[in-house]
């Protein structure tokens, strides 16, 4: 076997090893993207007099994708799961969400649109009512951590 012969293998077989590797570390090239969450049973609790007013503005604006009490659906997220805890997404993030819209980062829905037919005070019950779901299925605030 001629040396040029020999580099060809060589170069193959470390071809072949860097994209196993690559497939390997992927998790293979046939897996599917992960799909939507569960959706929620969630526990409705007595609500303020503010969260009835976002309980009436969610069900118009936001249930649609993000479901019935905030369950979600096949269209988007759950926002009763611990990720939307106020210690990562504050009421702030919300509030800009709902003002600019958000690129897809946590969840394989796509993009949020922003919403601009949800007045200020709408926004503000809204996340009074998603608060108080949260609260009453058991998300607490958890510091951000990376």
């Amino acid at each position: 076997m001629k040396l040029s012969d020999r580099r060809v293998q060589i170069g193959i077989l470390a071809g072949l090893l860097v994209f196993g590797g690559a497939v390997a570390y992927t998790g293979g090239w046939f897996s599917p993207p992960p799909g939507p969450p569960e959706i929620l049973v969630v526990n409705v609790p007595e609500l303020s007099p503010l969260a009835v007013r976002g309980n009436a503005a969610y069900d118009v604006s936001c249930a649609v994708c993000h479901g019935t009490n905030a369950a979600g659906t096949d269209r988007g997220p759950p926002l009763v799961n611990d990720i939307y805890n106020p210690g990562h997404h504050s009421d702030e993030s919300f509030y800009r969400a709902v003002r600019q819209g958000v690129p897809q980062h946590h969840w394989t829905f796509g993009n949020m649109p922003f919403r601009p037919d949800v007045t200020d005070g709408e926004l503000i019950a809204i996340v009074r009512y998603v608060r108080e779901l949260q609260q009453a299925n058991g998300i607490e605030t958890l510091p951000h951590e990376m």
